[in-house]
């Protein structure tokens, strides 16, 4: 036959340990104080902290490093030397175009240069001599200006009969088509020196106010912060003007010594460092909770009692926040955990 006391016994010990851990637990919180879960805690640092624009850019080929190249007049396409993707050196030929149109206004032009040389110099020995008056000899000279800017131009567009490359580079765009009909108007080659790229950043009319020339620009891949770092910049230029359609400021940045090969119209993300607050007051950003259309903190006194606390947020980062008003640097304020908590919670630091 088993018997059941001793098995009592150990059940009653058990019950009694666990009252007096409940007990001691009670007395370590305050009649009609609540208690909170396990929480973490920061202590407000006084450190310099950056104030920051981030937006988002598109990498683009640097002004005079750059060269969009179309027919000298209508024409059609006789040749076609290179293709988009393809590595050129300065002077290289691209594009060749039929050159008898271009080679008959040469020779026309070269005519009508020589008979306006020979009819102004008559009129001027004409006025010498009392026969015409003044105005023919002025008359004869415009006429031998207009006759050498046409023969400059026909000079020029028989020499572009032969498109060459203006600088080196790399063919980004080729649309000339061998035999197509084409014209003035429409580029066919894109030239570009991909060692010398900006990035063109849109932003705010108040976020451009904040920015000036020299600005640092830390680039990452993408269209969000916390991608592939993809260089260092600097801003070479902020717009004077809103654009009429996005209604944004444009800003240009340099990219410096890129940590990969950029691409032109990749997008990339700009975080634009317009000042530094040498003495900013900073919690981590999970401090902060919502409270209406601001913030709040909870701040943990000596008592590690918790108290709800209104700031004013200024310039935040992924890690950081600063704090202008509400907070001062020492305080330590509640962060995980902090959604979780009441004014007045007895805060229990969580295991790290």
């Amino acid at each position: 036959m088993i018997t059941r006391a001793p098995l009592l016994a150990a059940a009653l010990a058990l019950a009694a340990c666990r009252g007096e851990r409940q007990a001691s637990a009670a007395a370590d919180t305050l009649p009609g104080e609540p208690a909170a879960g396990a929480v973490r805690t920061a202590v407000a640092t006084l450190q310099p902290f950056p104030q920051v624009v981030t937006a988002i850019g598109t990498v683009t080929p640097r002004p005079a490093h750059f060269a969009e190249l179309s027919a000298p007049g209508p024409t059609r396409v006789a040749r076609i030397f290179v293709t988009a993707g393809q590595r050129v050196a300065e002077g290289d030929s691209l594009v060749e175009f039929e050159r008898a149109p271009f080679d008959a206004a040469a020779r026309s032009a070269e005519t009508a240069l020589s008979s306006s040389a020979r009819a102004y110099a008559r009129a001027v020995r004409l006025v010498q001599a009392g026969i015409l008056p003044q105005k023919d000899s002025d008359q004869a000279a415009a006429d031998l200006a207009q006759a050498q800017v046409a023969a400059i131009t026909a000079r020029r567009a028989q020499q572009l009969a032969t498109l060459r490359a203006p600088l080196a580079g790399v063919v980004t765009r080729m649309t000339a088509v061998l035999g197509a009909a084409v014209d003035a108007s429409q580029p066919l080659v894109d030239v570009a020196d991909v060692a010398a790229l900006d990035a063109v950043f849109n932003v705010s009319p108040a976020q451009a106010a904040q920015i000036h020339d020299g600005d640092s620009v830390r680039l990452t891949a993408g269209e969000a912060e916390g991608g592939e770092v993809v260089g260092q910049g600097s801003v070479t230029a902020v717009g004077a003007a809103v654009d009429s359609s996005s209604r944004a400021v444009a800003v240009r940045a340099r990219i410096g010594r890129p940590a990969r090969p950029l691409r032109i119209g990749e997008s990339v993300f700009g975080r634009i460092v317009t000042a530094v607050h040498a003495r900013a007051v900073t919690v981590p950003v999970a401090a902060l909770v919502p409270s209406g259309d601001g913030f709040r903190v909870f701040a943990v006194d000596s008592g590690g009692i918790a108290h709800a606390r209104a700031v004013t947020v200024g310039t935040r980062s992924e890690a950081l926040a600063e704090i202008l008003a509400g907070l001062a640097a020492g305080e330590t304020v509640v962060t995980t955990g902090a959604y979780g908590i009441e004014d007045g919670t007895k805060i229990v630091q969580a295991a790290r």
